[in-house]
C-alpha cells in the first residue's frame, strides 16, 4: 500500500472497502493513511522534519512534502527558513514571515519497517474511528430497548452482544432468580453510554421501570401513536410492578388498551419480565382517587391529604390492612413511589387514636408552656392551632376570630408565646452545646432546632454522623413480618417530615461530606 510500486487505484478500492466494512467515513481512513505515511517518511527522511503527506482522492497518487516555516532568523534549518531563502526557493516575493512553503520530495520505496509502522498507524486510527462510530450510534439508542445474545458472565455482570459491540447488565440490573445461560437472546433497557478510551460502555438494565414501561410502549398501539401516556411507574424486580397510565381520547380506556383481548397485551410483557405481576392504574390529577386506585385491591374507608409535605393517611378497616400493605410491605412502597405522595396507612381505630392522642398532646403543650387552662388549651387546638409557634406568628384578629376570646386574652396568649420561644432558643443552645452538636450540623440549612436537640440526645452529633443516616432512620416506617405489621420509628418522626424532604436532608449533607 505505501510502495510505490503498488497499484495507487487499488489503494483507493481497498479504502472503499474498508470504509465499508467498518462504517466509516473513507475521509477518515485516507487521513489516518497520510498521518501513518507521514510517520514512516520521517523515519526516511529524519525525525526531526515537519513531513506532509497528501493522497489524492481520485487518482491515488501519493504527494510528499517537507514543510519549512519562514521566519526571520532560523534556528532548526529542519523546520525553518528564512525570508529571503523562501522567496529565492519559491521564486515569488508575495510570501511573508509565518508562511509556509512545501518542498517537493522524491518519490522513494519507505521500506518494510516504515511500511510496519504505517500500517499499525492506520490500524489504531481506524479502530478509533470505528469506536467513535459506535459511541455515536449507541449514545442515540440511549432510552431504548436493545436485543441481544448473551456471551459470557463475569462476576455475576452479563455480557450482551450487540452484534457490532458488547454491552454490560450488572448483577443488581438483572431481574432476581431469573436463569439466563448463554446463547440466550434477551432484551434489555438502555440507561446509559460512557465513552472509554477503550471504547464505549454500554449499560443495559432488566430491572429497570423504564424497561417496563418501553415494553408496553411496543405492545400498546395506542401508547406508540401518543393517545395513551404513561404517567409513572415502579417496580420490584421480578416479584410486582405498578404503571398508571392517562387516555388523551375519552372513548379509550387506558387500563383496557393495555391489558388488552384477554389479557394479551399486558401478557406478553409479564411473560419478558419472568412472570412479574403488574398492577395498570388509572391515572387521576385528584391524589384521593388515585391512591385508592393505586392500593387496589384493598378498600378503602377514608383519606386525608397534606399536599404541603405530599403525605396521605389511608383510613381502612382490619380486614383490608394486610391488603395495602402487601407481603412486606410492598403494595403500599409501590403506590407510594407511584403517586409520588409518602403514604400512612391506619385502621379506623389507630386513626381514631391517633387524634385523640395528637389533641392531647398539644393541648398539654398549650397549658404547660403558656400556662392557659385546660380549656382554653383544648379551644386553641380544635380552632387548628398545632404549635406556639403559630400563635406568635398569627395576627391578633386572627386570634380573636376565636369564640370566648377576648383582645386582653389574646395579647396575652401573644406576649407568653414570644416570651416562651425566646427562653426555648437560649435553652436549646445550651443543650446543643451540653450534648456536643457540631456547629456545622447546628448551621445546616433545613434542620430546627428542636430536631438538633433530638438528633443529639441520639448520638447524632456530627453532619458526617447525619450524612450516614438513611431515610428510614429519619422518619420511620412500616414493616411487616411473619404476617404482623411493626413500626420502625424513626429520630426525627415526631417533626412530621416529608419523605422528600427527609432524602433532600441527607442528600445535602452527604455532599458537603463526602464532595
Amino acid at each position: 500500500m505505501l510502495n510505490q510500486r503498488s497499484d495507487k487505484l487499488e489503494l483507493l478500492r481497498i479504502v472503499e472497502a474498508v470504509a465499508t466494512e467498518k462504517s466509516i467515513d473513507r475521509e477518515i481512513i485516507l487521513s489516518s493513511m497520510e498521518s501513518a505515511i507521514e510517520k514512516a517518511a520521517k523515519t526516511k527522511f529524519g525525525l526531526d522534519n515537519n513531513i506532509r503527506a497528501t493522497i489524492d482522492r481520485e487518482s491515488g497518487d501519493i504527494n510528499l512534502h517537507k514543510v519549512l516555516k519562514i521566519v526571520e532568523t532560523p534556528i532548526n534549518f529542519n523546520t525553518e527558513i528564512s525570508l529571503e531563502h523562501a522567496i529565492e526557493k519559491e521564486k515569488k516575493e508575495n510570501v511573508k514571515i509565518g508562511d509556509e512553503i512545501f518542498e517537493q520530495l522524491p518519490q522513494v520505496d519507505l521500506g518494510r519497517v516504515a511500511a510496519q509502522t504505517a500500517r499499525q498507524v492506520i490500524t489504531q486510527n481506524v479502530r478509533q474511528a470505528e469506536r467513535e462510530r459506535q459511541y455515536d450510534d449507541f449514545i442515540e439508542k440511549k432510552g431504548e430497548i436493545l436485543s441481544g445474545i448473551v456471551k459470557r458472565l463475569e462476576y455475576g455482570n452479563l455480557i450482551v452482544d450487540l452484534n457490532r459491540a458488547e454491552a454490560i447488565i450488572t448483577k443488581d440490573e438483572l431481574i432476581p432468580r431469573e436463569i439466563l445461560k448463554m446463547g440466550d437472546r434477551i432484551k434489555a433497557y438502555c440507561y446509559n453510554v460512557i465513552r472509554e478510551n477503550k471504547g464505549q460502555q454500554i449499560f443495559l438494565s432488566r430491572a429497570h421501570p423504564k424497561f417496563m414501561e418501553k415494553l408496553f410502549f411496543q405492545e400498546v398501539p395506542e401508547i406508540y401513536e401518543g393517545i395513551i401516556e404513561i404517567k409513572s411507574a415502579t417496580r420490584d424486580p421480578g416479584s410486582r410492578a405498578k404503571i398508571c397510565v392517562s387516555s388523551k381520547d375519552s372513548s379509550i380506556d387506558p387500563v383496557g388498551a393495555c391489558v388488552g383481548m384477554r389479557g394479551s397485551r399486558v401478557q406478553s410483557v409479564v411473560n419478558e419480565l419472568h412472570g412479574e405481576k403488574i398492577d395498570i392504574v388509572h391515572w387521576s390529577e385528584d391524589p384521593a382517587v388515585l391512591v385508592v386506585s393505586a392500593l387496589a385491591p384493598a378498600e378503602i374507608q377514608r383519606v386525608i391529604i397534606d399536599d404541603q409535605n405530599r403525605r396521605i393517611e389511608v383510613i381502612l378497616t382490619e380486614e383490608n390492612l394486610s391488603k395495602a400493605i402487601g407481603r412486606r410491605g410492598q403494595n403500599v412502597r409501590l403506590a407510594s413511589k407511584l403517586i409520588n405522595y409518602e403514604i400512612d396507612i391506619l385502621t379506623a381505630k389507630e386513626e381514631s387514636e391517633k387524634r385523640q392522642l395528637e389533641f392531647k398532646d398539644k393541648t398539654e403543650i398549650f397549658i404547660k408552656n403558656l400556662e392557659v387552662d385546660e380549656t382554653l388549651g383544648q379551644l386553641l387546638v380544635a380552632e387548628g392551632f398545632s404549635s406556639i409557634e403559630e400563635i406568635h406568628q398569627s395576627t391578633l384578629e386572627e386570634i380573636l376570630k376565636i369564640e370566648a376570646i377576648d383582645e386582653n386574652t389574646a395579647k396575652e396568649l401573644k406576649e407568653r408565646a414570644e416570651e416562651y420561644l425566646k427562653k426555648e432558643k437560649e435553652d436549646i443552645g445550651k443543650k446543643l452545646k451540653e450534648l456536643g452538636v457540631e456547629d456545622v450540623l447546628i448551621n445546616f440549612k433545613g434542620l430546627t432546632p428542636g430536631m438538633l436537640v433530638t438528633l443529639g440526645e441520639k448520638k447524632i452529633k456530627t453532619l458526617k454522623d447525619f450524612a450516614d443516616l438513611s431515610t428510614d432512620e429519619l422518619i420511620g416506617s412500616y414493616d411487616e413480618k411473619q404476617g404482623k405489621r411493626f413500626k420502625i420509628e424513626g429520630f426525627l418522626e415526631e417533626f412530621a417530615l416529608a419523605k422528600n424532604e427527609a432524602d433532600d436532608l441527607i442528600m445535602n449533607a452527604r455532599n458537603i461530606v463526602f464532595k
